[in-house]
C-alpha cells in the first residue's frame, strides 16, 4: 500500500531532519492575466509565521526633502514580550527618493497604489551564502519596491540595483511579483559570508499560466538571451562556478535551483505542496506527487478565481494518499481492500504528526499541508488593468489558519483600516483589541475536534466570504461614479466599506469562538 510506504519512509527520514523555523514556511500562488477568470493578474501569500506582527496599516504616498536618508533595519528574534516576536536592529541608511507610493503595510507589504503586488516564500538556500554585511533584508526590499516602482519589471530591476550597491543580508527568498499585465518570480540569495551584494534570477510566468513557490527555489535553466521572460544578476553563473556549485566543463546546463537551493528539490515539505497546487489547478496533467521537479508553470484546466486560490489555501491533502483526516480511506494495492489511511486522525490534519513521527515543519525531508496553524495572515491580490488603481487594486486579507479564515477585500483606494487590524496581537498577548486574536482563538479551539467543528467554522466562514464577492460589483460601480466627480468621496466610501467589512468579520469570529466554547463545553 503506497500510503504506508510514504509514512514509513518519512518516519525513517525524520532522524536526518534539518531543523527549521516555521516562521518562514510560506506558500505563494501566482496567476497570469490569461489564466484568471476575469483577466486580473494575481499573486498570494500565506505568512506562515507566528513571530510576525499581526498589525497592518496603510502608508500614504509621500514627498521627501532632498538629502533625506532612510533608516533600514532587520528582524531579530525577541522573546522579551508577551509572546515570541521580532524586534528590529538597524543596518544602515540609504538615500530616500523624492516621492514614494502608498501601500498596504503589514510586515510583508502585498500591494501599492499602482497595483504592483508581491508575495513571498523563504527557501533558505546554502548557509555559506548568508551574509550580514548588506543593509537590505526581504521585508525592506519589498517595501522599497512598493515605494519606488509601479511595474513588476521595474521592481526587479530596482531590486537588482539596490542589492548590488547596498547588499542582501537575508536568507534565500522567492518573490512572486505582479502588476496589471505581467507576473514574475524572482529568487535571491546572498553573495557569501563577509560580502556585499546578491545573486538573483527572475523568470516571467506566461500570461496563460499559473505557478507556485512553496519554500523551494523554482527557477531552473535561464535563457538570458530572452529578456522578455528572464532576468538575472551579472554574477548568477560565475558565483556558482567560484563556489564550486557548478562546473561549466560538465556539459550540463546551469540550473539556478540546483546551484543555490539543492535541498529544496529533495524536500517533501516543498515538492508535495508544489505538486498539490499544480495538480489541483491542472489535474489533466496527472503530475506525479513523488517527482523531484515540476514544470515552472502550467496552464490551468479552468480559469482561476480568487475563491479558487482561497480554497487551495485551505487544503490538507484530503482525498490523496497524504490525507490525515479521520474519515479518509485508501485501497491496499496488494489485497484490494479498503482501509483507513494510517495518517488519519480526528484533529487538525497536522496535529498528530509527532505521533506518527512525521515532521510537520518545512524541514527538508518533512511533510506539511498548505493550511497551517501558524499562519499569521494570508493575502490574495488582484491587479486589474481595466479599473482605476484605487478600485482595481484589491487585497483579500484573511487572518490566521487558512483552513478557517474569511478574507476581507481591502481596496487600494482606502485610506484606513479598523483599529483592531492596526493592533499587534503578538505584542499585547490575548486581547479583544487585536483582530488576529478573534481568528487565532477560533482555530485553537477548532483544531482539537476539527472533524466536527469544521462544519461550524464553514457555516460562518463561507456565507461571509460569498457576501463579499457578491457585494463587489456594486461597491466598484459606486466607487467608480464617485471617482469620476469626487475622488475624495470615493476614498471615503472605499475606506468606510473596508472598515465595516473588517469589523463585521472580526465580530463574527469572536461570536464563533464563543459558540464553539459553549457548544462543545462538555464534550472535550
Amino acid at each position: 500500500m503506497r500510503t504506508y510506504l510514504v509514512m514509513s519512509s518519512l518516519a525513517v527520514g525524520c532522524a536526518a531532519l534539518l531543523a527549521s523555523s516555521p516562521a518562514k514556511a510560506c506558500t505563494s500562488i501566482v496567476v497570469g492575466k490569461g489564466a484568471s477568470a476575469d483577466g486580473s493578474v494575481m499573486t498570494s501569500h500565506t505568512v506562515d509565521s507566528h513571530r510576525t506582527p499581526s498589525s497592518m496599516t496603510i502608508v500614504p504616498p509621500r514627498r521627501h526633502k532632498q538629502g533625506t536618508l532612510l533608516q533600514l533595519d532587520r528582524r531579530k528574534e525577541d522573546d522579551s514580550g508577551a509572546m515570541p516576536n521580532y524586534s528590529r536592529e538597524p543596518t544602515g541608511m540609504i538615500p530616500q527618493v523624492a516621492e514614494t507610493h502608498g501601500y498596504l503595510a503589514p510586515t510583508y507589504a502585498p500591494m501599492n497604489d499602482s497595483q504592483l503586488a508581491i508575495g513571498e516564500s523563504t527557501f533558505g538556500g546554502r548557509e555559506e551564502l548568508h551574509s550580514d554585511k548588506g543593509l537590505i533584508d526581504c521585508e525592506w526590499l519589498i517595501r522599497l519596491m512598493m515605494e519606488r516602482t509601479t511595474t513588476a519589471r521595474g521592481a526587479i530591476r530596482l531590486a537588482g540595483e539596490l542589492l548590488a550597491e547596498y547588499g542582501w543580508n537575508d536568507e534565500g527568498e522567492a518573490l512572486t511579483i505582479v502588476d496589471k499585465e505581467e507576473a514574475w518570480i524572482m529568487e535571491i540569495v546572498g553573495p557569501g559570508k563577509g560580502k556585499v551584494g546578491a545573486i538573483w534570477a527572475a523568470r516571467r510566468v506566461p500570461d496563460d499560466h499559473v505557478s507556485v513557490v512553496a519554500n523551494g527555489s523554482r527557477i531552473r535553466t535561464l535563457d538570458l538571451d530572452n529578456p522578455e521572460f528572464y532576468m538575472a544578476s551579472a554574477n548568477v553563473v560565475s558565483a556558482a562556478v567560484e563556489m564550486g556549485y557548478y562546473d561549466p566543463e560538465s556539459a550540463l546546463p546551469f540550473q539556478f535551483c540546483y546551484a543555490y537551493n539543492p535541498q529544496g528539490r529533495y524536500s517533501a515539505a516543498v515538492t508535495r505542496r508544489e505538486w498539490r497546487v499544480l495538480d489541483l489547478l491542472a489535474p489533466s496533467l496527472k503530475l506525479d506527487p513523488y517527482a523531484e521537479n515540476y514544470p515552472f508553470s502550467v496552464k490551468p484546466d479552468e480559469p482561476v478565481t480568487p475563491q479558487r486560490i482561497m480554497a487551495i489555501f485551505r487544503d490538507t491533502f484530503e482525498g490523496t494518499d497524504f490525507d490525515m483526516t479521520a474519515s479518509f480511506t485508501v485501497t491496499d494495492e496488494e489485497t484490494g481492500k479498503t482501509v483507513k489511511s494510517p495518517l488519519a486522525n480526528p484533529f487538525m490534519p497536522y496535529d498528530a504528526n509527532k505521533l506518527f513521527k512525521i515532521n510537520g515543519g518545512w524541514g527538508w525531508r518533512g511533510e506539511r499541508t498548505i493550511a497551517r496553524w501558524y499562519t499569521m495572515w494570508a493575502t490574495v491580490t488582484q491587479s486589474r488593468s481595466w479599473l482605476p488603481d484605487p478600485i482595481g487594486g484589491v487585497v483579500w486579507l484573511g487572518y490566521g489558519n487558512t483552513a478557517m479564515t474569511t478574507y476581507v477585500p481591502i481596496f487600494m483606494g482606502a485610506t484606513d483600516l479598523p483599529e483592531t487590524y492596526k493592533t499587534d496581537g503578538r505584542r499585547t498577548g490575548f486581547s479583544r483589541d487585536a483582530a488576529w486574536w478573534a481568528f487565532n482563538r477560533v482555530e485553537t479551539i477548532a483544531a482539537h475536534r476539527w472533524g466536527e467543528m469544521r462544519k461550524d467554522v464553514a457555516a460562518v466562514r463561507d456565507p461571509l466570504q460569498q457576501r463579499f464577492f457578491d457585494e463587489l460589483p456594486e461597491v466598484e460601480k459606486t466607487a467608480m461614479k464617485l471617482l469620476e466627480k469626487k475622488p475624495r468621496k470615493a476614498a471615503e466610501y472605499l475606506t468606510e466599506y473596508v472598515m465595516n467589512a473588517g469589523n463585521t468579520v472580526v465580530q463574527a469570529y469572536w461570536d464563533l469562538g464563543d459558540a464553539l466554547w459553549t457548544r462543545y463545553d462538555e464534550q472535550w
